[in-house]
């Protein structure tokens, strides 16, 4: 295994990590890790542009937040 693919599981276990703690809200991230879900999503949004591969924000965002944004707000959000 290269490192790419180390990197690649190690991002999508934090992914499914975040997906799982709902309970944990973005400004929480924020306050003590410096970054949220939406930081990730831009990341991830980034990364691909970057790369050529076109990618809107609520895109990156669902692929994140395993859903769309608003849902995920509606659902989760205090």
């Amino acid at each position: 295994m290269n490192e790419i693919e180390l990197e690649a599981a190690a991002f999508r276990r934090l992914r499914d990590h975040l997906r799982d703690r709902t309970d944990v809200q973005n400004i929480d991230l924020m306050e003590l890790a410096g970054f949220c879900r939406n930081c990730l999503s831009k990341w991830y949004q980034e990364a691909a542009n970057e790369r050529g591969i076109p990618m809107e924000k609520e895109e990156a965002r669902t692929i994140v937040y395993g859903m769309p944004y608003d849902e995920w707000k509606a659902r989760f959000q205090r």
